[in-house]
């Protein structure tokens, strides 16, 4: 197959495109810096994982520049000429009480959260002639982190504290932040077996099942602190998240 690949750059679309160059596909590639997107229309897929992806970003127009008024014109472009597309999107959009059903009313509580929301809004009411399929990832970790900072999952930055000084910092009550987390070549694999159905709609990707954040931080074997939660996550920092995978698994084996 012929793929246009965005975010090749970034932490996940660095693995997936490591993965496609391991197989028999034709891959072109695109960031922003690069200039202007090619044209979709000699594609069998896009695979579309360029974004902002800082959930503290607070700059609203660029986050919706890039994430949805972007994200809306590809898909756009796809729907006219008959493209499959696939799309990153996040357990984010649940917001801090949800099921993590698909059906689940969404709840977005950041400019990046709101942003991946509107662009699957904007594919559920435009579906029509291709393949179009939304992935709401939950919390990835792997190799490929080292630029997120910040951002990066726990797993990278209590190994990075534990290796650097043999320490590791955790929010206060850490042990009731439970998370599902997802290793990326799960998420790869996951967007690699989707490329052969021909389902649309939007789909959790994670592993159903949740561990907090202190047993991801003992697991390195050395001293824990506790710290106060920053001012700035407070409102938006989900305690619990789980994917509920089942309309994922159907999808797959139907």
């Amino acid at each position: 197959m012929k793929i246009l690949l965005t975010g090749h750059r970034g932490f996940i679309g660095s693995n997936m495109l490591q993965a496609l160059n391991g197989m028999e596909h034709e891959v072109d590639t695109f960031e922003w810096a690069d200039g202007p997107c090619p044209g979709v229309i000699d594609y069998d897929w896009v695979i579309h994982m360029g974004a902002i992806s800082s959930t503290t970003e607070r700059d609203v127009d660029r986050v919706f520049t890039q994430n949805y008024d972007f994200s809306v014109g590809l898909f756009d472009d796809c729907k006219r000429f008959g493209v499959n597309l696939q799309y990153s999107s996040s357990a984010s959009v649940y917001g801090l009480i949800s099921t993590f059903n698909e059906n689940a009313p969404p709840d977005p509580c950041t400019p990046y959260a709101w942003s991946k929301y509107l662009f699957e809004r904007h594919h559920t009411r435009h579906q029509g002639g291709n393949t179009v399929q939304g992935f709401r990832y939950f919390n990835v970790y792997g190799p490929g982190e080292d630029h997120k900072g910040t951002q990066a999952s726990p797993y990278h930055q209590f190994a990075k504290q534990a290796r650097e000084t043999g320490r590791i910092r955790v929010f206060e009550g850490s042990e009731n932040y439970l998370r599902d987390f997802v290793p990326v070549q799960d998420v790869v694999a996951m967007h690699l077996r989707f490329l052969t159905r021909p389902v649309s709609g939007i789909f959790n990707v994670g592993t159903g099942k949740t561990r907090s954040f202190r047993q991801v931080a003992e697991q390195f074997g050395v001293p824990i602190d506790e710290i106060p939660m920053p001012e700035n996550l407070k409102n938006s920092y989900q305690m619990y998240t789980c994917a509920n995978m089942t309309r994922t698994y159907q999808a797959l084996n139907g």
